[in-house]
């Protein structure tokens, strides 16, 4: 009897022989020149598919050598991909937006007499920032594994309405060891929410098309910068919010604006394309096939929960180095978020607050413009690799201009723009590449955690980076951003050259000879192990 096949899926005309031809030619052109995997919407041609049926539930949708067994209608593709863009990325990017905020708002409460309210002096405000880092990084893998178990589409509501409420409780502390106590909670609850949303987004999009879409989302940090200051400026005008005044308020009003968000996110958020009532049937079942078709041995997109998956994503040997470069990019990142306002009131003393505070908001911009062109240009070439090595020399240049001796404090302004307009873009690049390189759900959930809290490590270092002391130049932040950076250039390069090398050794590898005796459970807990993957550069 004929089957119908679902829209979007087409079975293949050519016969059993020239497929095994096919499979025969893969053994030697299973990947490009330069050693890096080919990216499977290339290898989706007319003549690549199998049967429908290996895109169905409990059935592999690739060959042993992971090439594709279902042919995708590019047209219907395309189309859900656009109602995924505009049902999906926008919730996610605004709850990121109020999280950064929520995070990085005592910057703007600092200028606003925090430190003075508060009774703190010294490094009080160096430690209030390093206490949220250390309940952040402790809970980021732990939090990334329950919005595995309890699905995103209840866990980033949660966890937001909870540092909503956090933000609220900041408004009222009356000492320093409140401040450090809510800032800690703080970190806890926002522990999840850039892995989260990123591994939320991994059960979504293919993985050429997860770089753009993460850089949305992580624009928001970007625009938090900018948005963030503006809104702080505003809110500073008013004499009062209820009893609260000064930088009370803008921790008041940003809470509750979280946590109304966050109320709507419960009824708004989808958890995956299986349970989306704006997907049709036929939507539902091309979105889970084009998934299914890039990951190698792999019979359901969200497999069940186990700890031998959550080691195979944080020990892959593409995932530590690169999380590496993460943490070596947030020391930056989070730096200037920090203490970009306290280095623009040192490079002008004499403009008022609320100058000082709009002078923060023209490098954000940069960064955000910087952040979206370079994801665009990852998605369209298909690659991050060459753009993790390319964005850290402009970096480099940057700090390089503020710390040489004679320059003025308009140099070291504009300098401020060349680290910003990359560093942004690693959040995307970083996160993408490492969701790329693992196989398995449970895996990518904590592949993409491992990377995060690495680059949560690199942001609690660099609180300690911008002393008081050491204004206006700054130099051992801005030394140490440096340094960063250049490091990260060589781990980069150094990452992508391991690919195109370990890529040759696998594509000589008996593949058949490998996988012969094994059951189908036991080729899909091989994940990266399978002798058919190969790294994506």
């Amino acid at each position: 009897m004929a089957t119908t096949l679902p829209e979007g899926l087409h079975e293949a005309d050519h016969g059993r022989h020239e497929q095994q031809q096919e499979q025969q030619q893969a053994r030697n052109l299973d990947q490009r020149g330069d050693g890096t995997a080919e990216s499977i919407d290339s290898k989706l041609g007319p003549h690549t598919a199998a049967s429908h049926v290996e895109a169905q539930a409990g059935q592999e949708a690739t060959d042993e050598y992971g090439h594709p067994l279902a042919e995708i209608d590019p047209v219907h593709e395309a189309r859900i991909r656009l109602k995924m863009d505009f049902a999906v990325v926008p919730l996610v990017s605004l709850i990121y937006l109020l999280s950064f905020i929520d995070r990085s708002n005592i910057g703007n409460a600092k200028l606003a007499g925090l430190e003075h309210d508060l009774g703190m002096h010294g490094y009080d405000y160096n430690t209030a920032l390093s206490v949220f880092y250390i309940t952040y990084i402790v809970f980021e893998i732990p939090c990334n594994a329950a919005c595995k178990w309890l699905g995103p589409g209840w866990f980033l509501p949660a966890v937001t309405l909870a540092f909503g409420v956090t933000s609220i409780a900041t408004a009222f502390v009356q000492s320093f060891r409140a401040l450090c106590g809510v800032r800690c909670l703080l970190g806890v609850f926002e522990a999840g929410m850039m892995p989260g949303i990123a591994y939320y987004l991994s059960r979504w999009y293919r993985r050429s098309e997860l770089t753009f879409r993460i850089s949305l989302f992580i624009l928001s940090a970007a625009l938090a910068g900018a948005f963030g200051g503006l809104l702080a400026s505003a809110i500073l005008e008013l004499d009062s919010f209820g009893a609260l005044r000064s930088w009370r308020m803008i921790f008041a009003i940003e809470g509750i604006a979280t946590c109304a968000l966050a109320l709507a996110s419960f009824v708004l958020l989808t958890d995956r394309p299986e349970t989306a009532i704006w997907l049709t049937p036929a939507d539902k079942a091309l979105a889970i096939a084009r998934l299914k078709a890039e990951r190698i041995g792999t019979t359901e997109l969200v497999d069940g929960f186990s700890t031998a998956k959550l080691r195979a994503g944080i020990l892959n040997p593409v995932v530590l180095p690169t999380s590496a470069i993460f943490l070596l990019n947030s020391i930056t990142v989070h730096g200037a978020s920090f203490f970009l306002p306290s280095i623009v009131s040192t490079l002008y003393p004499d403009r008022s607050v609320t100058q000082q505070q709009l002078l923060t908001v023209p490098p954000y911009v940069v960064g955000a413009t910087g952040c979206v062109l370079l994801s665009y240009a990852s998605w369209r070439l298909e690659r991050r690799g060459v753009f993790m090595v390319a964005c850290a020399p402009l970096a480099v240049l940057g700090y390089a201009l503020f710390l040489a001796p004679g320059t003025g404090a308009t140099t070291r302004y504009g300098a401020i723009f060349l680290p910003f307009f990359g560093m942004f873009a690693y959040g995307a690049l970083t996160n993408a590449h490492v969701a790329a390189n693992v196989v398995s759900d449970t895996a990518r959930a904590s592949a993409i955690a491992t990377n995060v809290m690495f680059g949560n490590i690199g942001g609690l270092a660099s609180t300690w980076a911008y002393i008081q002391k050491d204004a206006p130049r700054y130099n051992i932040g801005n030394g140490l951003n440096l340094a960063a950076q250049a490091s990260m250039f060589l781990i980069a390069l150094g990452l992508y050259f391991w690919i195109r090398r370990d890529n040759r050794r696998r594509a000589a590898r008996d593949v058949h000879g490998a996988l012969e005796g094994k059951t189908v459970q036991e080729i899909q807990d091989m994940d990266w192990h399978h002798p058919g993957f190969r790294w994506h550069n």
